[in-house]
């Protein structure tokens, strides 16, 4: 900028200091810096939250986990501490088919379940 005289002036600006910031300038900077360190905390904040809810969320389901896996594993061993009992025949009343009783006697004998004695115990049990 070229002034009456000759003289430059450097800057190009008119007016005003030079240097240092006005109180309105430092004002500003100042709620610019705070916003700023504000909204990083935040931020910190919110994903440190995040981070522990991931984890709290992840301990839960592993306990789950092993809960179920200890529900399992008892309920294995008390199948094969005790095995599904079998439904009890019905026993014959006196006066049903003889015949068949015997007969089943018979076949009991012969698949090897009854011994000699204990098809001629039964048999008389039966005959009366």
């Amino acid at each position: 900028m070229v002034f009456r005289g000759g003289g430059v002036r450097r800057g190009g600006f008119r007016g005003g200091r030079v240097g240092r910031p006005g109180l309105l300038g430092t004002v500003a900077r100042t709620a610019v810096v705070a916003g700023t360190a504000q909204a990083t905390s935040n931020a910190v904040n919110r994903r440190s939250a995040q981070r522990s809810a991931e984890q709290q969320a992840y301990t839960q389901q592993q306990e789950q986990a092993y809960e179920q896996q200890q529900y399992q594993q008892a309920q294995h061993q008390q199948q094969a501490q005790y095995p599904p009992q079998q439904a009890a025949r019905a026993v014959p009343e006196p006066g049903d088919d003889l015949v068949g009783q015997l007969q089943q006697l018979q076949r009991l004998r012969e698949a090897g379940a009854l011994t000699d004695e204990e098809f001629a115990t039964a048999k008389a049990k039966l005959l009366g």
